[in-house]
């Protein structure tokens, strides 16, 4: 039976077949956004033989997974029953019985992204477009230039409207997503653009409960209120006033490009004292991996935060470390003293780790302070997307922490970062002048041992 679409997702396709070249779905998780799309992104290609397509993630992985053998079959099984299509996956493109192609990439992978953008479309999706780089989603508009006649089937004859579609769970208002569709600014150059070619629609779970388990709504409505807010209202999150952290920060320093050379990366651990039986009612355990580049930058390259027993958070601290190939572990030992180091050495992977350990003499805002000081200037550099971790660190009030838990994830990342400018004291200065002013001398003096 062909699919049946709500109200609101009718309403959606509407929007998305209007004159608009730039049109963006957004709200909250399992709204129906990137089956819509799909299904637009097919309906164009059918019309329109020998024309070309393409849908883009930021990770290749993820667009095999999400598209490639998750939407892209249900669409075709669903809304176009008996359709003969063809997926290649060398290339990874599938085509269609009137010659039309549809490509699937990721912005991730610099050689398979030249060759996909070595060709012209007709459409560019960019799917969940809150992962992907303002750059890079400029890089992928100069593509967006097929020129692709059609015939109906009443003999109408026309031109296939050039179209960029998007879609998100939006994150802060900090995000291009938001100021180039709601804003109507551009990111970059912070000038006006034009109202008329950029369209965008809410969608939420609600509006598509027809087609969801009957508790899915239910278990968005018990997510702490920052996630509530993104996947279940589907809001553009506002950063807190005064906070030490902003989105807009945040993503300025989006880092996504290939990183420099590091001289020196640490793992650092900020353990909540769970228990392997019962830790249900702990907060998780947050482990996070930074790095000093020599351009004299921090990087934050991995939130391996998890939410397990010593056995299991010992192992995932040491695996990070091997990944990284990291310097050293810093363990904050409040909660537990040696604990922290002990589980780290016993984390059977058959070596011991270098370890560094730190004590929490001030409160958690005194010790965030120089690191969002530091944030500010815009010396801290973020290699990927961490959600939880960026709305812990937006949470950081002049008066404390005013999200719900405990930042484990957020302290991790400034004991790490703590640690590698704490080095940078008696290092050359490089780019870096009066950074010891940043750091609490005790907190300096602890870290140089």
């Amino acid at each position: 039976m062909p699919v049946r679409l709500t109200i609101k997702q009718e309403q959606a396709v509407n929007m998305l077949g209007g004159p608009e070249t730039h049109c963006m779905l957004y709200g909250g998780s399992r709204s129906g956004k990137t089956f819509l799309l799909v299904r637009m992104v097919l309906i164009r290609a059918l019309a329109a033989p020998g024309s070309r397509h393409c849908i883009l993630r930021f990770r290749f992985n993820h667009a095999k997974t999400t598209i490639i053998r998750d939407t892209l079959p249900k669409v075709l099984s669903l809304c176009f029953p008996g359709l003969q299509a063809r997926i290649d996956k060398t290339d990874w493109f599938v085509e269609l019985p009137n010659g039309s192609q549809v490509w699937i990439g990721g912005l991730d992978d610099k050689e398979r992204t030249e060759k996909i953008l070595g060709a012209e479309y007709a459409t560019i999706y960019l799917n969940e477009s809150s992962q992907i780089p303002y750059a890079s989603r400029n890089m992928a508009i100069t593509r967006l230039a097929q020129n692709c006649p059609y015939t109906l089937p009443d003999g109408t004859k026309g031109v296939l409207r050039l179209k960029m579609y998007y879609d998100c769970n939006p994150p802060g208002k900090g995000h291009w997503t938001n100021q180039l569709f709601v804003a109507h600014r551009d990111p970059a150059t912070k000038k006006p653009v034009d109202p008329t070619d950029y369209c965008h629609m809410q969608i939420n779970p609600p509006d598509n409960a027809e087609n969801l388990p009957p508790k899915y709504i239910e278990i968005l409505n018990n997510l702490p209120a920052a996630q509530r807010v993104r996947f279940l209202q589907g809001l553009f999150a506002d950063d807190a006033a005064g906070a030490l952290w902003t989105s807009e920060v945040i993503e300025k320093n989006r880092h996504l490009t290939s990183l420099p050379d590091m001289q020196r990366i640490v793992v650092a651990v900020d353990p909540s004292g769970s228990r392997d039986t019962d830790n249900a009612a702990n907060d998780s355990i947050g482990i996070v991996a930074a790095g000093l580049g020599i351009d004299g930058f921090a990087y934050l390259l991995e939130d391996a935060t998890c939410k397990a027993g010593p056995a299991t958070w010992g192992r995932v601290a040491a695996q990070c470390f091997d990944r990284h190939e990291a310097d050293a572990i810093v363990g904050e030992e409040n909660f537990g003293g040696a604990m922290v180091e002990h589980v780290i050495q016993t984390a059977q992977t058959g070596r011991r780790y270098p370890y560094r350990k730190v004590s929490a003499s001030r409160g958690k805002v005194v010790r965030a302070e120089p690191i969002a000081a530091l944030a500010e200037q815009n010396r801290i550099r973020y290699a990927g997307y961490f959600p939880e971790l960026e709305d812990e660190l937006c949470n950081f009030m002049p008066h404390g922490y005013i999200g719900e838990g405990s930042p484990n994830r957020a302290d991790a990342a400034i004991w790490a970062l703590t640690e590698l400018f704490g080095q940078i004291v008696q290092l050359p200065r490089r780019s870096l002048p009066a950074v010891d002013e940043w750091i609490p001398s005790d907190a300096a003096m602890g870290m140089m041992g």
